[in-house]
């Protein structure tokens, strides 16, 4: 029988599962098991993935079991009280700006996190009169905001560098480092931070127990990132550092961070940083139920938004039909919805193995004062296009009737520009969709309103409350964009078949963490060890029947270079390890199937094989 909960909730949080167990796939992270909920999302159909996601979504706000292993959950109070020790601590930059600096830094879907934030509050700060103390730091600079770069996560020393020059460009004062996601690029910062505390204060954001953090040996480099976290943990109780770890979770899609991380992540910044701004313009305490009002406030935009989840399911299925008649999706968004968007596109690429084209983001709106350093993204290069002039010259004109358009905006913005834009993109395709959002008394225009043949549109309560707490209904509907996008571009992958149960089977090898679980995928369908999986997925990489010594001797990050600019890799590897082919023997078969899911299916299921996702304990690697 389930415990009384704590606290009062507006969404139905799901009963405790599978991955809480003691003994269910013990040697991964939580971030890397599977979510027994989203099991059979490959036979799902749209409706029914919406439904499977909105219910991993929901374990965010899940409270903690009794009976069950004694995860910390996003409402356990030692993460409320450590958020309240970390709230302190941004205080006393926010009371004297002029000598403190908050940086947010992470690599990937973190990283543009870090910057969506840094942003919205230097505007809150500058809405009020006061200097911005915020700024962000992502491994690969300003391009890896509008495109995939992921192997640069894995440089410590880059991390160190970068933090560096924030240090000698930056205010002289007491900088808060706040750092998200297990990557090399931030355990180099972290490690840097406790090196110097006369001048940082280290924040972690994970999710993850430490005891599960990765603990394999960083490239050039001295520690492990588990090593550098147990470091923190003492460090701690001295309240010189910090680390934030509530349990999630499995993501609906194995590993794929960008979803329920990357939600939990935006909940928990924007959470201590609103209540922070907060409690100095009221002068008062922070208290644990000023926390929960504002995260109470994250669950009503999760049930504002599902409850459209008819729309949305009708909308994923027209993207999974772009997608799988080899047409784009195209989503353009204004102003922070359009970043969203962007980010969305960007994940795409790693997560499904995407083309850069598939699933493209779009902002609209002027971005000259967004970035770090913008002329990083001025180059002439199609992987570097984000921008409304970017869409309207190179994409527009090739519009197809096969392509999807999104249009994401609020009913504050420039609602004729809108319109203008819609129009153009109706005369190249009719699949054409909007997700708007207002507030209680606003109404879209007739004009605008029939230009679409659907409209997902989410309407907010007024909120009559401090400048600052205005930014919770941005907040809110950015999150509520972030859950349709990742709900969308997922499903509509589900459908095209990249998808094998809730595995992400054709990821693209970018980085040391993917390329580990490449090689835990390949021992969970295969049931081969880890040394057998690890040469097939090299030979697929470097297109060789024999394998040298040498090779297997290199570094990984050898191996990743070359793994980035190949397609189909791990489903390749798979049907290499199952059927016994040779590398061209199995691209041909994947090249002349219906989808990768159909092809290696067909593999699993035949005469000696099992499916074997049930394997839990094969991949002895933690990520």
């Amino acid at each position: 029988m389930r415990r009384t909960k704590k606290y009062r909730h507006f969404i139905e949080t799901p009963d405790a599962s599978r991955w809480e167990l003691a003994g269910y796939e013990a040697m991964l992270p939580i971030s890397e098991k599977s979510n027994p909920i989203t099991r059979e999302l490959d036979q799902a159909d749209p409706v029914q993935i919406v439904q499977l996601l909105k219910e991993c979504d929901a374990e965010i706000f899940q409270e903690e079991e009794e009976a069950l292993l004694n995860y910390k959950r996003l409402y356990s109070e030692e993460v409320l009280k450590t958020m309240m020790d970390i709230i302190s601590k941004v205080q006393e930059v926010l009371k004297d700006p002029d000598n403190g600096l908050i940086v947010l830094s992470g690599g990937g879907t973190s990283g543009r996190l870090a910057f969506l934030i840094a942003i919205s509050f230097n505007k809150m700060l500058k809405g009020l009169g006061q200097l911005p103390c915020y700024t962000y730091i992502i491994a690969g600079g300003d391009r890896s905001l509008v495109m995939s770069q992921e192997g640069l996560e894995d440089s410590a020393l880059l991390g160190i560098e970068e933090l560096r020059k924030v240090r000698k460009d930056g205010k002289d004062g007491k900088k808060s480092g706040w750092l998200v996601e297990c990557a090399p690029f931030v355990a180099g910062q972290l490690d840097f931070c406790m090196n110097n505390l006369d001048i940082f204060l280290p924040v972690l954001v994970g999710f993850n127990p430490v005891s599960m953090a990765r603990n394999d040996r960083i490239e050039g480099w001295h520690s492990t990132f588990r090593q550098v976290a147990e470091r923190m943990q003492k460090l701690q109780e001295l309240h010189k550092a910090f680390i934030l770890n509530p349990v999630v979770g499995p993501e609906g899609i194995c590993g794929a961070s960008r979803m329920k991380g990357g939600s939990a992540t935006k909940i928990l910044l924007e959470t201590l940083l609103l209540a922070a701004h907060k409690s100095i313009s009221r002068m008062t305490e922070i208290s644990d139920k000023c926390l929960v009002e504002i995260l109470r406030t994250y669950e009503r935009a999760h049930k504002v938004t599902y409850a459209q989840s008819r729309k949305i399911a009708a909308l994923l299925n027209q993207a999974g039909t772009s997608l799988q008649r080899k047409a784009c999706v195209y989503m353009v968004g204004w102003h922070t919805l359009g970043l969203i968007a962007i980010m969305d596109g960007v994940d795409c690429i790693p997560t499904f193995g995407a083309d850069t084209k598939d699933v493209r983001g779009f902002l609209i709106g002027d971005h000259s004062e967004l970035f770090n350093q913008e002329t990083e993204l001025l180059a002439q290069s199609p992987r570097l296009a984000f921008s409304q002039e970017d869409f309207v010259k190179t994409i527009l004109p090739s519009l197809t009737e096969l392509d999807t358009v999104l249009f994401l905006f609020t009913l504050d913005d420039d609602l004729a520009e809108v319109e203008e834009l819609v129009v153009q993109v109706k005369e190249k395709t009719s699949n054409i969709q909007a997700l708007s959002h207002a507030t209680v008394g606003q109404n879209l225009p007739a004009s605008l309103k029939k230009l679409f043949p659907a409209i997902i549109s989410i309407v907010w309560p007024i909120l009559f409350l401090e400048y600052e707490g205005n930014f919770i209904q941005k907040f809110q509907r950015e999150l509520s964009t972030k859950w349709i996008l990742n709900t969308v571009s997922t499903g509509a992958h589900v459908l095209k078949g990249n998808i094998l149960h809730n595995y992400m089977v054709d990821l693209r090898i970018s980085n040391s963490k993917l390329f580990w679980r490449a090689v835990s995928i390949l021992q969970r369908f295969t049931g081969h060890t880890q040394a057998r999986c690890l040469d097939s997925l090299l030979h697929v990489i470097y297109d060789s029947e024999v394998l040298l010594d040498d090779l297997r001797g290199k570094e990984i990050s050898t191996h990743v270079g070359v793994a980035t600019e190949k397609t189909q890799v791990v489903p390749t590897a798979l049907l290499c390890l199952l059927r016994n082919y040779s590398v061209q023997e199995a691209r041909m078969r994947l090249d002349t199937s219906h989808s990768i899911r159909a092809a290696i299916e067909a593999s699993l299921n035949a005469p000696g094989h099992k499916r074997g996702t049930e394997r839990s304990d094969t991949a002895s690697r933690t990520t």
